[in-house]
């Protein structure tokens, strides 16, 4: 038997639209507060903590720089491999001894590693740039996450409610 539920949540549950009498008693309060007897504040976006000075755009804005470069190194290896096997080779050797995960401590490495590792690095600080302003997809990338998200909160609350509700039958009977 098949069941299935709906739950339905406010769009954004964490927004204060009250004036908290103290910033110390609230700490996730998102705005500061200049005059509290002049000035009503609202705020429509959440307050994200533990970001320090960034943002979790910023943060996401880092590991977009990182993907980016990844993803420039595989293009520049993929159109080596078919018309420089000799540079493909370097390209790759240089891969299996130096870390991906910071794009620009990679390419800084490379170009000082010799000079035809710097042309290599030159290419790919060229490709990644150019795939980041023309081929990536944008609009796409919002979709996805978006849907990415919906799509979870969805399974996540409905094995919760078929779980939860299986237990429930269970110590019914």
């Amino acid at each position: 038997m098949e069941s299935s539920a709906t739950l339905a949540f406010p769009q954004h549950p964490y927004i204060y639209f009250a004036t908290p009498s103290s910033n110390k008693g609230c700490p996730f309060w998102p705005c500061k507060q200049r005059n509290i007897q002049s000035t009503r504040l609202q705020c429509n976006k959440m307050f994200v903590p533990g970001f320090g000075e960034g943002s979790p755009e910023a943060k996401a804005a880092s590991n977009l720089h990182n993907f980016f470069n990844y993803t420039a190194v595989k293009i520049v290896a993929a159109q080596l491999e078919s018309y420089n096997p000799e540079a493909y080779q370097e390209l790759m050797e240089f891969l299996s001894k130096h870390s991906l995960d910071d794009g620009d401590k990679f390419c800084a490495t490379m170009m000082r590693e010799s000079p035809r590792h710097k042309s290599l690095a030159l290419r790919i600080l060229e490709v990644r740039s150019a795939y980041c302003k023309n081929d990536f997809e944008w609009d796409n990338l919002k979709l996805l996450a978006t849907k990415m998200v919906n799509d979870s909160n969805t399974r996540l609350m409905r094995d919760y409610v078929l779980e939860t509700s299986l237990a429930e039958n269970e110590r019914n009977e």
